[in-house]
């Protein structure tokens, strides 16, 4: 069996050496006798487990010891909610809106209590960031929400934009986090899907100040509040253990590749081949997005001649890449170049991108 080159959004593709020692692990994790999937959540195997993941993402991402790591369910989508549920404590919080991910966080957090949207460039069709002009800021804000890569419209912010903005800031990083250093001590809260950056989907991430535990109300459910769950290590109910599991080898596989910088790396590398490829294909191919703001996680991109559309994703797909067709609500194409995208594989991409454009241009 070959295996293909997969540039799904998420779930995305996994370390083929990660895949490996969970398939050796499959029935028998390190003498147990038993599958990680069969193991209790209470015992001194799985215990084992996640500290081990917790401690592992804690030296690569550099977070430190105030802030709380979390092993949550529901997404990031319920992180729309969960977050003004223990966050906004009777105030307002201020969102920036760079793509539909953030939308849908402030529509989201609209239902719970009062947002106001400091910026937007939907009127842009979201393929730039807001001027610092252009942001308008409440200093009295519970905290401000932006999204640090919009998945959809490939629009990332880079890491000389985050700032200090005198209130808690809060970051949905789910398709760019591990790809890059963070400064984690900039933010709040960090939350992110695990689905593709992380491991496979069921897994949520949240890396959430002390400061900012104990704040929701007593309406709140008892899952849903952060500082129940960081009392309970994450497991008041039964956490997604096979998931954490996973998570716990691709932070393992990080660290053996040279931790966040040398994967920065190879992610600028990656992404640089291949804008290359859509810049100088004389319109063939384009980006619409700011080069400033060029995500290098979520490559979108569309055919001079949408007729070719279909040509594209049959052919690409017969020589094994698979999962470029753009999301429905921009049309066209999208390659998703996580950390687990080989160079290789981009490279795969780019050569048969240039032999389209030779046969069809």
């Amino acid at each position: 069996m070959s295996r293909i080159w997969n540039f799904s959004a998420g779930p995305a593709a996994l370390p083929e050496a990660v895949l490996k020692q969970a398939q050796e692990e499959l029935l028998d994790w390190h003498g147990a006798g038993c599958s990680v999937m069969e193991m209790s959540h209470r015992g001194k195997e799985f215990t084992a487990i996640i500290e081990q993941a917790e401690a592992d993402l804690r030296e690569l991402m550099g977070i430190p010891e105030q802030y709380k790591v979390l092993f949550l369910q529901g997404g990031a989508t319920q992180q729309f909610a969960q977050i003004p549920m223990n966050l906004l404590a009777g105030r307002s919080a201020d969102y920036i809106v760079t793509g539909s991910w953030s939308k849908k966080a402030v529509k989201e957090a609209q239902r719970i209590g009062t947002v106001r949207v400091a910026a937007s460039t939907e009127a842009s069709n979201f393929t730039r960031l807001p001027t610092g002009e252009e942001i308008k800021l409440d200093p009295f804000a519970a905290y401000l929400h932006v999204c640090t890569n919009e998945t959809i419209h490939g629009v990332e912010i880079p890491a000389e934009r985050i700032a200090d903005v005198g209130v808690p800031l809060v970051a949905d990083m789910s398709s760019h986090i591990l790809s890059r250093p963070v400064p984690v001590e900039k933010f709040g809260l960090i939350y992110a899907g695990a689905q593709k950056n992380i491991g496979p989907s069921g897994v949520t991430l949240v890396i959430v100040h002390r400061d900012l535990l104990g704040m929701a109300p007593l309406s709140t459910p008892t899952v849903m509040d952060y500082a129940v769950m960081a009392e309970n290590g994450s497991m008041l109910n039964t956490p997604p253990t096979y998931g954490i599991y996973i998570a716990g080898l691709v932070f393992q596989w990080l660290k053996q590749q040279g931790g966040l910088a040398a994967i920065e790396a190879v992610n600028i590398e990656k992404a640089r081949i291949l804008y290359d490829c859509i810049d100088q294909s004389g319109g063939f191919y384009t980006n619409p997005v700011d080069p400033d703001c060029r995500s290098r996680m979520n490559v979108p991109f569309v055919l001079a001649d949408a007729a070719l559309d279909a040509a594209f994703l049959a052919e690409s797909k017969a020589v094994g890449l698979a999962s470029l067709k753009g999301h429905k609500s921009v049309g066209g194409m999208r390659a998703s170049i996580y950390n687990a995208v080989p160079l290789a594989g981009v490279q795969a991409l780019v050569d048969f991108m240039n032999d389209f454009m030779k046969r069809k241009g």
